[in-house]
């Protein structure tokens, strides 16, 4: 069994319309869901993806109201790396950033920047043969859009031993300088590891919550039977309705889950096409459907904003 790079990373705001705003008109992604955090369904789970809403594109936030800003530190993932296909994509993002005062900064073949509230990007060429995942946008020509990710970048001060379970248990191949790959059979994905700094992190606003690797709906089960054979303690399997996870830390401390590719959030009826559009909900909170959205922030389709029939 391989697993499939990155499903999906899911980090927290505290501003779910600044992130949408953020995450939508300046990324140029597409909000594929508008739902809840299905273990506390009083705040927003948020999608961001392509255009087809797939795994290895998806971004998600949990929205905690004004949630204090956040620190990355041990045990983190502190930087999202996200391929574009050339250096000229790389050069329109400086340019597309700095007109909207984000500071950025080139590095190597990459270019990095922080959303509103903090949480590290990298924008990378990184040829790999994967399928482009790309968003459309009208602002942002097909060939520079943000392709899906290519990995991430976690703090750790003894790499060596999430290198163990990574290779031994996930399948991940060395890429030497703490930093290891996840391919599977239509995607690839990396976790790279670095010094942490001295202050201690604290998950809130800007940070990320879990990093979630792909596998197919046939081989979930058995990655759970693989985690458990090896003693690692594991939530078991869940069902999100849109997927199932199986969540559990690594060495390092950072949280992994390893998520299917099944059934996708056209599962309750919706089309492609509106998907994002509202807000949607597993079965087994539609009945509180009522009370679930007079708590959460109103947030409108930022499609529906952009559109000449406003």
């Amino acid at each position: 069994m391989r697993l499939e790079g990155v499903h999906h990373i899911t980090a927290i705001t505290g501003d779910a319309a600044r992130n949408v705003d953020f995450y939508t008109r300046v990324l140029g992604l597409r909000l594929v869901a508008k739902t809840v955090n299905q273990d506390d369904p009083s705040v927003y789970h948020l999608f961001y993806a392509d255009e087809q809403g797939r795994p290895g594109a998806e971004l998600t936030f949990f929205e905690y109201p004004r949630a204090i800003p956040g620190r990355a530190g041990a045990g983190m993932v502190h930087r999202i790396v996200s391929r574009v296909g050339c250096e000229e994509a790389l050069a329109f993002w400086a340019q597309r950033l700095g007109a909207e005062g984000v500071a950025h900064e080139r590095v190597g073949n990459g270019l990095r920047f922080a959303d509103p509230e903090g949480l590290g990007h990298e924008l990378a060429v990184r040829p790999s043969g994967d399928t482009p995942l790309v968003a459309e946008h009208p602002e942002i020509p097909a060939e520079h859009a943000l392709q899906g990710f290519d990995g991430v970048v976690a703090y750790s001060a003894q790499p060596e031993y999430s290198g163990i379970l990574l290779e031994r248990l996930l399948g991940a191949t060395s890429l030497g300088d703490d930093a290891w790959e996840l391919r599977g059979e239509v995607r690839g994905g990396t976790i790279a590891y670095e010094a942490p700094p001295a202050e201690p992190g604290r998950q809130s606003a800007g940070t990320v919550h879990h990093v979630a690797w792909g596998t197919t709906v046939a081989e979930h089960p058995r990655w759970d039977e693989v985690l458990h054979d090896a003693g690692v303690p594991t939530s078991g399997i869940i069902d999100r309705h849109y997927f199932h996870s199986i969540y559990f830390r690594e060495p390092s401390g950072v949280l992994f889950e390893i998520a299917d590719d099944g059934p996708g959030f056209t599962v309750d009826g919706y089309s492609v096409e509106e998907l994002g559009s509202k807000i949607i909900l597993p079965p087994q909170l539609e009945p509180h459907r009522e009370r679930i959205e007079a708590i959460l922030t109103p947030l409108p389709d930022p499609r529906a904003l952009r559109s000449p029939a406003r």
